[in-house]
């Protein structure tokens, strides 16, 4: 028989992402579960039918939670106690689970999937291709997977579930639920995204200060192109003595010396708290 996977979130952003990939996957039978007036739109625009989410839930082998890392908590509560038993909980995101925000059930499995997006260092030649930064439609990417919960037997079904809704693959790796934290926030997110939001910061003080939108972007999209082929192995030459000393002094103006620490497992709860919690930011910048 065909594994039933009851998708909680069917018609939000990223439900839709996945409703696309697995609606077309002939080796599961699909439950779309959605309750936002949004949601429902672009359900019906695809012509799927709803599930009402006690149903869904109680005939699903796999349940997947498309919704906000701040309400998987909640809606968990709602739904773990009424899988049945040996089903599979599905999760796209570290953050929840990592606090222990999701409820322990001895007979129910937890695995989590989150996509690495497709590199920048690929060998995409399409078109198309090429501009799925997001990837999943037309870029191949690879995807990390970790097993909270659970038998080698489900994880073999959620990794074949991340592969169909996050395809087409490059490599799948198998790593913890700790190791999937450290990567999003801390490295992808409190680290990398960071970074690109200054370099953007950069660029745009320095069309303040005079130089042409247009030469300024060019500039900087180039020298990102060649700095990151570089330092990520690339490239195959190194950066220049003049290079090395501006990287130095950028480092000693711009980065406190313990940067690190957002790796920390105390920082990474904070981290993760904050994000769930974005209140308490707001309270704390006051």
């Amino acid at each position: 028989m065909k594994p039933v996977i009851a998708l909680i979130g069917a018609g939000g952003k990223m439900g839709c992402r996945l409703t696309d990939r697995l609606r077309h996957a002939q080796e599961y039978e699909m439950r779309y579960v959605e309750i936002s007036e949004a949601g429902l739109g672009r359900l019906a625009e695809r012509g799927l039918p709803l599930t009402p989410q006690p149903e869904a839930v109680r005939e699903a082998d796999v349940v997947i939670l498309a919704v906000p890392d701040a309400l998987i908590g909640t809606i968990a509560a709602g739904i773990v106690p009424e899988m049945q038993p040996g089903a599979l909980l599905m999760l796209l995101d570290p953050a929840a689970a990592y606090l222990g925000m999701v409820p322990e059930r001895s007979e129910i499995a937890v695995f989590l999937a989150h996509p690495c997006h497709p590199p920048i260092f690929g060998d995409e030649t399409d078109p198309q291709a090429r501009r799925d930064f997001f990837g999943g439609i037309h870029a191949k990417q690879s995807i990390v997977c970790a097993l909270m919960r659970g038998s080698e037997q489900h994880y073999k079904l959620g990794e074949a579930i991340a592969r169909t809704m996050y395809a087409p693959i490059l490599r799948s790796h198998r790593i913890t639920l700790e190791q999937m934290a450290m990567l999003e926030p801390s490295m992808a997110e409190t680290v990398g995204a960071t970074c690109a939001t200054i370099l953007k910061e950069a660029m745009d003080e320095a069309v303040r200060r005079g130089v042409p939108a247009e030469a300024a972007r060019d500039f900087m999209l180039g020298h990102i192109n060649i700095e990151l082929a570089i330092v990520f192995g690339e490239a195959g030459n190194p950066f220049s003595d003049a290079a090395l000393v501006a990287i130095e002094y950028g480092k000693q103006q711009m980065l406190r010396p313990d940067w690190k620490n957002v790796f920390e497992p105390d920082s990474l709860r904070h981290n993760i708290d904050l994000m769930l919690h974005p209140g308490k930011l707001e309270q704390a910048s006051e």
